[in-house]
């Protein structure tokens, strides 16, 4: 009876060993560092799609954001990295292009998504739940590449 019990022990042990190494939770996915290049990763219906980005962590960076731009290649963009999730608001003045704006929040999944913010305005843009990052990409390309609320993304060389 006792080598049943052992032999139990052990392979319940050997389970939660396997599920602390496996299992995520609502933790953020983990960061993979050996890139080129900073950019986001979504894993969605329609597949991978990776976003290589510039980062804007200062205020100065965040205030002129992607402001007199005349084109945004596609998979390209600019994620705001902020110290604490709250409601961010954006707007699009200076903003020559028309642009996506994915909210995401501590765990880096999709919260909510602004689609083709008109260009040149001073009208505010924001999903109401807290975030911690917004990705700003072209107008249109979330849809494109089928992101979502709900959907995770994984940084990939960025260090916050």
């Amino acid at each position: 009876m006792r080598r049943i019990a052992a032999g139990s022990a052990v392979l319940a042990l050997a389970a939660i060993s396997l599920c602390a190494f496996t299992c995520r939770g609502s933790a953020a996915p983990r960061e993979e560092a050996t890139v080129s290049e900073p950019a986001v990763r979504f894993e969605t219906s329609r597949g991978t799609w990776v976003v290589k980005i510039e980062i804007a962590r200062t205020e100065q960076e965040m205030q002129r954001g992607l402001m007199y731009r005349t084109k945004l290649d596609q998979d390209r963009g600019m994620l705001f990295l902020f110290a604490v999730p709250e409601v961010h608001a954006f707007w699009m003045h200076n903003t020559l292009i028309p642009l996506d704006m994915i909210f995401l929040g501590e765990d880096r999944a999709v919260v909510g998504i602004v689609a083709n913010a008109a260009p040149q305005t001073d009208t505010l843009r924001r999903v109401n739940k807290p975030s911690k990052y917004v990705l700003e990409v072209g107008g249109g390309e979330a849809a494109a590449h089928g992101v979502v609320p709900g959907a995770r993304a994984v940084f990939l060389g960025v260090r916050e």
